[in-house]
């Protein structure tokens, strides 16, 4: 397939592995974070971490937009969907899954009598709005800059067609002040020290925004951002342009993904999403806690189509599970498989937190790929532990 399998060469791929091999420094460590879940879901596919140096180390960051919808959120869209029977409410197949308080999750609010429906799209919705003029029509809405400009438009239809019996719970967050959070000292010393020389920056979401916003980080924290495709070979060419940066002392943002992504992003798409939405005060991640200015609510104009206006909505907040390791993962202070509920309570069949939900979660991404390259693999020659339930000859 034109602009897939050349990016996915496996000759190509040993070939930029010797090359990593070849210009890194064999005196110092490399730590990079890839802040999205794409990227993290590429890493483990695709076996990229077995083909990087040892002293380059990859470490899994908040990019998902389904792991760092706090508990609060879901409960919110849960108690909603459970008291008013009138309520058809629609939201992305993942989230219907990420658990929430007292052993819920939006599926299992569904088995209780909840009218929760999955869609593909927002647009998928509005249409079901239209299609049912005596139910309202709820759609729950996540995701990073690359899902908010779909919302925006519906809202924005919506609107125009007057149509009262749909709304919207906002739930986007944004990019740049995730990154900050994880930088900033202050947030390093009370969410835990994490050392990072660079970042890939996450794809789809430049498409939308562009590389602009990440001049600030690499000009205030001496910290490379590479913009990187989500093929295998576009993370190993990102990382090979990280580690030119390191050596070389340089802090600058640079762009990978040339392919897909402008300095300036997408203004078509920016203009409508700020026709439609505004920075909310504040925003709680799971993780990373409540952060400024770090996602978007309804506009004023559109508050007839704001379901948390439109139904007197509350958000409390709520501690995650205290076994669950999720928050640390996102910040990338730990590792999926320090978390003792992994792969044992916690799977993607029965998950305890959302890490383990989204396709694009840390934890999901390495139970399902990385977790192989766990387990110790006898080579032949090598002496191995008798076993005692073999019959000798």
């Amino acid at each position: 397939m034109k602009y897939v399998d050349e990016f996915r060469d496996g000759a190509l791929a040993a070939g930029l592995a010797r090359a990593l091999a070849r210009e890194v420094d064999p005196g110092r460590d490399y730590a990079f974070m890839e802040f999205c879940g794409g990227h993290t879901h590429a890493i483990s596919r695709y076996g990229v971490a077995d083909l990087l140096p040892p002293n380059v180390r990859m470490i899994h960051g908040p990019g998902c937009p389904v792991c760092v919808l706090p508990i609060g959120r879901v409960d919110m869209a849960i108690g909603l969907a459970l008291a008013r029977p009138e309520v058809i409410l629609c939201s992305y197949g993942d989230c219907l899954r990420v658990p929430a308080s007292d052993g819920l999750s939006l599926l299992k609010a569904k088995a209780r009598g909840a009218d929760v429906r999955m869609v593909y799209s927002a647009a998928d919705a509005l249409a079901l709005a239209v299609r049912e003029p005596a139910r309202e029509v709820v759609f729950f809405a996540i995701g990073f800059e690359t899902t908010t400009p779909p919302t925006a438009l519906v809202l924005r239809e919506a609107a125009t067609r007057r149509l009262a019996n749909f709304s919207v719970i906002c739930n986007h967050v944004l990019t740049p002040p995730a990154i900050t959070a994880i930088l900033d000292s202050p947030a390093a010393s009370r969410l835990g020290a994490l050392h990072l020389d660079g970042f890939i920056g996450p794809a789809h979401v430049s498409t939308l925004i562009g590389s602009r916003p990440y001049e600030a980080f690499a000009a205030r924290y001496r910290k490379p951002v590479v913009i990187a495709g989500f093929e295998p070979l576009d993370v190993m060419q990102a990382i090979r342009m990280l580690v030119r940066q390191v050596d070389t002392g340089r802090a600058e943002v640079e762009n990978e993904f040339t392919r897909a992504v402008v300095r300036d992003g997408n203004p078509k798409a920016q203009a409508i999403v700020s026709e439609v939405l505004a920075l909310r005060d504040e925003f709680e991640w799971r993780g990373l806690g409540v952060l400024a200015r770090s996602a978007l609510r309804i506009r004023p104009a559109f508050a007839p189509w704001d379901a948390e206006a439109k139904f007197g909505l509350d958000y409390r907040p709520v501690p995650d599970h205290r076994a669950c390791e999720c928050g640390a993962i996102l910040r990338g202070v730990k590792k999926p498989t320090d978390c003792k509920l992994f792969g044992t309570v916690c799977t993607p069949e029965t998950p305890m937190g959302s890490c383990m939900v989204s396709s694009e979660g840390a934890c999901a991404a390495h139970y399902n790929y990385g977790r192989f390259r766990d387990v110790p693999v006898h080579v032949v020659g090598t002496s191995a532990p008798p076993n005692p339930d073999q019959e000798t000859a």
